[in-house]
């Protein structure tokens, strides 16, 4: 899948997932690699910048896989942004659905 799609797309499905419950970060990866795969490491400096924002709180959980996991939870301010980022997503999508039926009938013609 085209670079430029994922990272479009990766603060909106990573707010999605973690709307429904609390992530970490490598389950948030592991989610959104069963649909398109991502790197890890694209991950880790985006929750960074969501929670310096104000979209995300976090807190330590031990582990016995290994060291205490970070969670993510969403704040308000997430949550708002998360419903103008789906609301954004939605036209937008819309409309580049419309282009393409557009661009393929006038193809056919």
């Amino acid at each position: 899948m085209n670079v430029q799609f994922k990272k479009g797309v990766l603060t909106l499905c990573v707010m999605v997932l973690t709307s429904s419950k609390d992530r970490y970060g490598y389950e948030l990866v592991d989610r959104i690699s069963e649909k398109f795969m991502i790197a890890e490491g694209t991950i880790y400096p985006l929750l960074r910048r969501l929670t310096k924002e104000g979209y995300f709180t976090t807190y330590l959980v031990e582990s016995q896989e290994g060291p205490p996991r970070k969670y993510y939870q969403l704040t308000e301010d997430g949550n708002k942004y998360l419903k103008e980022l789906v609301e954004e997503w939605k036209m937008f999508s819309r409309a580049v659905d419309q282009i393409i039926e557009e661009g393929l009938q006038l193809e056919k013609e």
